[in-house]
């Protein structure tokens, strides 16, 4: 900071901004981020009995024209290379009572693969990527760009196909399942 900075600041009874405030951490960073609710969401990719998929609050719309959504994932995740190989991936927005998906999506209990995918009913649509029946709503879709950024790759992907609007299945009308301060919760629509 300048000495020009420093005095102004003084000044105006400010004390420099550094001196207030440590650098953000890590920790610091990720205690932050979950005071920010989102949506919990099963990202899904491969084909047959070669599939796999994660837990995600990090998915948004990013365009009406054309449809398209960017999910953001961690090159990490054992998911990863199947969204890369197929260049597919289904994003299926799972409501309140679909917490046991979640649990099972981010590894809570060991399954890995092909068992995330027990219990529950899957479709395929446009793309061939793996789609929960019963979910709130998914999007099918194809990749479009992968950008790396620092641990993660932000997927863009071109929506081909939508279920669970309009009467095409899901669950219209369900709670959705939120995830805020580490655990899961829903939103209510007042009637």
């Amino acid at each position: 900071m300048s000495l020009d900075t420093l005095l102004a600041l003084a000044a105006a009874g400010l004390e420099p901004w550094e001196e207030r405030h440590p650098p953000v951490t890590n920790d610091a960073f990720r205690g932050a981020m979950r005071h920010l609710a989102g949506a919990v969401s099963i990202v899904t990719a491969g084909l047959g009995t070669e599939r796999n998929g994660l837990t995600a609050t990090s998915v948004v719309s990013l365009s009406a024209d054309p449809p398209t959504v960017l999910v953001c994932v961690n090159r990490s995740a054992s998911a990863w290379p199947l969204l890369v190989r197929h260049a597919h991936f289904g994003i299926n927005v799972l409501a309140a009572a679909q917490h046991p998906i979640a649990d099972r999506f981010a590894g809570r209990n060991g399954e890995k693969g092909e068992a995330r995918f027990a219990g529950a009913r899957w479709i395929q649509l446009a793309s061939g990527a793996p789609i929960l029946a019963d979910a709130l709503v998914a999007f099918d879709c194809t990749l479009e760009e992968r950008i790396e950024r620092h641990s993660h790759d932000i997927l863009i992907g071109r929506v081909q196909a939508l279920h669970g609007v309009g009467g095409t299945g899901g669950a219209p009308g369900t709670d959705p399942l939120l995830y805020w301060r580490g655990a899961y919760g829903a939103i209510r629509r007042p009637d």
